[in-house]
């Protein structure tokens, strides 16, 4: 039986109700909980924590989630996809796209293209994969459908039909961010196919509510509790996780670039993928690739124009 469909109710001694409070909390079937903490399973249950630990002991057997051997991850490594940015020499420093099971972190100053990069692979997802829906959580008032329709007819796509197969949701903050995030696992539940998850931008709030020195430690637990759900989604669900983010310039470098992204290790060591974008000569744009797992450091250049992200005419 596949992992990710064991249904709750092959666990022993988990009846209706709880399992009807499991799913109204996110954790509609096995591997959900086996990947959940005691904590979060004991607050969705009303159940004490010890309780929690052997129902999620439990669920872990089930999942057989034991050590494996390189070749069966080969073989679970056929099945990551990768969507294309539009850009050839983009693609090339990523082997090939954006990659599923994975978070991507963009971060840039403004008009460094973020934003146009996540518009085109809602496009690019659902050109290779008809049948694909793209979730787009906005919490700058940044996503125009005027824009999935100018890129939508660069691909010659029918742009109706684009637009029918993203989903928007606007966090209004950080609360409302984290749980949109955790109400993909409801949509999917529902029969989406869910391919791609775009969070524009992801610290913006964060940044806005948790002000001063003194606030930096529990903005960054809630952070990195945000970012285990994303890649909780992206691993149990094999889906493409993007996530844009701010930065800031650095008071303490006297040489080269001082810009740095908000979030710290937090959100660094939780990214599988880091790319700094910026503005480049004659109005290109610079992709630069600083931390990959399987890719060395790289960059490209590309254009945004109307109809989208393309390669510069002189090529890099």
């Amino acid at each position: 039986m596949s992992t990710d469909v064991l249904d709750l109710s092959t666990l022993s001694g988990v009846g209706p109700a709880t399992i009807e409070k499991l799913s109204s909390c996110g954790f509609a079937n096995v591997m959900a909980v086996a990947v959940a903490t005691p904590g979060e399973i004991a607050t969705a249950t009303g159940i004490s924590e010890q309780a929690a630990r052997k129902m999620i002991s439990q669920a872990r057997d089930a999942m057989d989630m034991g050590f494996e051997d390189g070749s069966q991850c080969l073989v679970k490594r056929q099945d990551v996809f990768k969507i294309k940015t539009g850009s050839t020499e983009f693609d090339k420093i990523l082997g090939g796209g954006f990659e599923s099971s994975a978070i991507t972190e963009c971060f840039g100053q403004y008009a460094s293209s973020k934003t146009q990069l996540a518009h085109q692979l809602c496009v690019n997802l659902i050109k290779n994969d008809p049948d694909a829906y793209a979730i787009y959580v906005d919490t700058e008032n940044t996503f125009r459908p005027e824009r999935i329709v100018e890129m939508a007819h660069g691909a010659d796509m029918e742009p109706q039909d684009v637009l029918s197969h993203i989903k928007i949701a606007k966090a209004y903050n950080s609360d409302h961010q984290m749980i949109l995030a955790e109400k993909v696992n409801d949509l999917i539940d529902d029969g989406l196919k869910v391919k791609l998850v775009i969070i524009d931008s992801l610290t913006s709030h964060f940044r806005a509510e948790y002000v001063g020195r003194g606030t930096l430690a529990d903005r960054q637990q809630k952070l990195n509790k945000h970012m285990h759900v994303l890649s909780r989604l992206a691993n149990t669900h094999n889906l493409c996780v993007y996530v844009t983010n701010q930065v800031m310039a650095r008071p303490d470098c006297f040489f080269g670039d001082p810009t740095e992204s908000i979030g710290g290790n937090i959100v660094g060591h939780n990214s599988t993928f880091r790319i700094y974008l910026r503005r480049g000569k004659k109005g290109t744009r610079v992709a630069k690739l600083i931390d990959a797992p399987n890719m060395p450091d790289a960059e490209a250049i590309y254009e945004v124009h109307s109809e989208g992200l393309v390669d510069t005419k002189e090529g890099k």
